[in-house]
């Protein structure tokens, strides 16, 4: 019988006693959201698992994660957000699209603010759209910016995912 109770008690103090089990469980709805939101980015990706891993450090009294490693994830999560916006406008140039298709893409993934989720995919491909037929474009050479943009799109999402990868592992290195 003593050994149950020694079990269930070492048991208790590996996992319900222990704040990295706390911390760990506490931040994954964060990690899980924000590779959620890089896929479907009506969700802020990258800011949302570096929010989790605040709320590990926080919970655990940022025992095994340094400064350093909070401003390198701050790097990344502000890499990803480059990369979001210039992988569409780099998607318009590569399928010819001009200065004006480009900029439109831009402007247009403001139009998520608009349109909700599907104004990140929609935004953009009008933009450069409207971008090449105000600077008198054919609509074939428009609506060929207009894919390059939904391309970039796809890039910066792949893009995105490998930076929140990126992050989830150091995060995962830094408490094993």
């Amino acid at each position: 019988m003593q050994a149950i109770v020694d079990w269930f008690y070492s048991f208790y103090a590996i996992t319900l006693a222990n704040a990295h089990v706390w911390g760990f469980l506490a931040s994954l709805p964060f990690i899980i959201g924000g590779l959620v939101g890089t896929v479907f980015p009506a969700l802020p990706g990258t800011v949302l698992i570096l929010v989790g891993f605040l709320i590990y450090g926080l919970i655990t009294g940022f025992d095994s994660l340094t400064i350093w490693f909070f401003f390198g994830q701050t790097v990344l999560v502000t890499l990803s957000y480059l990369i979001e916006f210039l992988a569409t406008a780099f998607g318009v140039k590569m399928f010819g699209g001009s200065k004006a298709a480009a900029w439109g893409a831009v402007l247009g993934s403001l139009l998520v603010f608009v349109l909700g989720p599907i104004g990140i995919v929609v935004g953009p491909l009008l933009g450069a759209i409207a971008g090449e037929l105000i600077m008198g474009e054919q609509i074939k050479q428009a609506l060929h910016s207009g894919f390059g943009s939904f391309l970039g799109f796809m890039g910066g999402v792949i893009a995105n995912l490998v930076i929140s990868g990126l992050m989830i592992a150091w995060f995962i290195w830094e408490i094993v």
